[in-house]
């Protein structure tokens, strides 16, 4: 396999041409892409709109993913362009996150738990002249419908509250944010837990992610207090990352 130019590069992995019609999509961590492509090939046989899938077998390597190439935007930069309305993109990111959970789980025996996505944002939807297709399925987990409307609005809110974020993407995100509320109200709301709870999981793979970034660092350095500054930068990591998602648990709870 003879791995190309690299097209693009989302927060933990890296994708590369292949040739004109696949791509690769490789874990910059290393991380074990198995059980993702187990989801995406799950819900493929349920008729979701996944990226269609390479063949995966012994010599393909653990954190790398075989993908069919996608053409067109992604929801984000028609939103952004003005090609789409706020409106719009809710309407149909919302109805994405509900056909989704229509889709039993595949591993749990709680009958009431689905398949979940925790990351779906506009970022992650292509939109192909076949129709939107949704794309980095790596937080991918099972369990209750409201955790992920309550994370797809989180992302949106702490974008929104961001004080380093352009004003063009604070203003799309607080658009759509007030725009997907009453959808996500329609389909069972965002309960005070769930969004706890996504603000819980959010805040620790930033800081987890940012730690690493910082330690790259420090070990380069020859600090001999290393080992103490990188822990302090990860506390204070982890007390920005916690501000940020308070404040959008109280944006989102305002809207609703």
């Amino acid at each position: 396999m003879r791995i190309g130019e690299l097209l693009g590069a989302g927060r933990t992995a890296d994708v590369y041409a292949l040739d004109e019609n696949w791509v690769l999509r490789r874990n910059r961590d290393g991380l074990d892409a198995t059980h993702e492509w187990a989801v995406m090939s799950y819900l493929s046989a349920h008729g979701y709109p996944v990226p269609r899938l390479g063949p995966r077998d012994a010599t393909t390597a653990p954190c790398d993913l075989v993908l069919r190439r996608l053409t067109g935007p992604t929801m984000l930069e028609s939103l952004e362009s003005g090609d789409l309305t706020a409106s719009e993109v809710a309407t149909v990111l919302a109805g994405l996150l509900a056909e989704l959970h229509t889709v039993p789980a595949r591993l749990s025996p709680q009958p009431e738990d689905r398949i979940l996505h925790l990351d779906l944002h506009p970022g992650n939807v292509v939109l192909t002249p076949r129709g939107p297709v949704v794309t980095d399925w790596s937080d991918t987990a099972e369990g209750a419908p409201a955790l992920d409307r309550a994370m797809t609005a989180l992302i949106l809110a702490r974008t929104a509250v961001d004080p380093r974020a352009r004003d063009a993407a604070s203003a799309c995100a607080l658009a759509l944010l007030n725009a997907l509320v009453p959808h996500f109200s329609a389909s069972g709301g965002m309960p005070a837990a769930h969004l706890a709870e996504a603000a819980a999981r959010r805040t620790a793979d930033a800081t987890h992610g940012g730690a690493a970034h910082k330690r790259h660092d420090s070990n380069n350095s020859h600090d001999e207090d290393g080992g103490d500054v990188r822990a302090r930068r990860k506390r204070s990591d982890s007390r920005d990352e916690a501000d940020l998602f308070g404040r959008a648990v109280a944006l989102v709870t305002e809207v609703m």
